[in-house]
């Protein structure tokens, strides 16, 4: 693994957590939580990652979002059943389905400045074509023994008001048919998208009370978005029972006043704090690392040092043994 002198100055504390870390991860984890890792962001390998994850990191759960440089709902009947095998080699479980539902314009509002001008995690679906995505996330979460499907509420407008209630039409209708399913609609926080923040968060969980409707906590996220702290201030907004799963990364804010990724524990979010409060509420579903942060010169390389990061966040926490 390659790193800068100026991020091994920046991140020393970090590498040194993953040395003892690897010495240590001689079994399965031990968290009140579903202790996870989004496999794309070690490898497009699926079969190197879940390696990685279960006998390096000693996971038994993953999230899958891309595998073989394809998102996972665009996934065939062979790759679907290998994608399947190798998961039952490594005694891994699905977390969720991490799919691109509703990351697309909202039809008939401007374009977002948020719109990317390339597909983002091999999905280009557009918006005619979120049934088909809905359909193809709901096969592949019964295909892969997961309940859960993570969503999003479209590319983020400057006003949002005039769509609103529209979107969240939108949503609900999705949780119904999910729900019908015997599924979960997981919706994430997402700092391109119309829900973004705690507040935000809270505000589109009162509006769509279904059962079948719940969220993906990200504070990192969140802090990217611009709340200065995601914990305590976002989370205490949120209807604990509502919470469906969390992604784990970090971030800084740079002197411009804009983001940057950082390694989890080395960042502003408050994730002792936490996880902390995740255990005292019972939450106990999936904190899945989402790392982001790349400048360990790789991807693999840097989900350790991050992975490293969140384990020590978990024992400050009291949340590891």
């Amino acid at each position: 693994m390659k790193i800068t002198r100026r991020e091994f100055s920046r991140y020393g504390g970090a590498i040194a957590a993953l040395a003892s870390s690897l010495k240590a991860d001689t079994g399965k984890v031990k968290t009140p939580f579903r202790l996870s890792v989004i496999t794309d962001e070690i490898t497009q390998d699926f079969d190197k990652a879940c390696h990685i994850a279960a006998d390096e990191f000693g996971l038994e759960w993953v999230e899958v979002r891309e595998m073989w440089k394809k998102n996972s709902i665009a996934l065939d009947s062979n790759e679907i059943a290998e994608a399947k095998r190798i998961l039952q080699k490594y005694s891994l479980r699905v977390t969720d389905i991490a799919s691109p539902l509703f990351k697309v314009d909202w039809e008939g509002a401007p374009r977002s400045k948020f719109s990317p001008k390339r597909d983002e995690f091999k999905a280009d679906w557009t918006f005619a074509q979120q049934g088909e995505v809905l359909d193809r996330s709901i096969s592949l979460a019964k295909a892969l023994n997961t309940e859960r499907i993570r969503g999003f509420d479209f590319w983020r407008l400057d006003d949002q008001a005039p769509y609103r209630a529209a979107m969240n039409d939108k949503l609900r209708q999705a949780a119904e048919t999910i729900g019908k399913n015997g599924l979960l609609f997981i919706l994430e926080n997402e700092m391109s998208c119309n829900t973004a923040t705690g507040p935000e968060a809270a505000k589109v969980l009162d509006a769509i009370p279904s059962a079948h409707f719940m969220l993906n906590w990200d504070p990192g996220n969140a802090f990217a978005a611009g709340e200065a702290r995601p914990y305590p201030d976002g989370y205490d907004l949120l209807p604990k029972n509502r919470i469906g799963h969390c992604h784990c990364k970090d971030s800084i804010r740079k002197p411009d006043g804009k983001y940057d990724w950082a390694p989890v524990g080395k960042g502003s979010v408050d994730w002792v704090g936490q996880f902390k409060a995740f255990k005292r509420d019972g939450y106990h579903y999936a904190v899945s690392l989402e790392t982001h942060w790349r400048d360990a010169g790789s991807p693999e390389a840097s989900t350790r040092i991050s992975m490293a990061g969140l384990k020590d966040t978990l024992r400050k926490a009291d949340c590891l043994s």
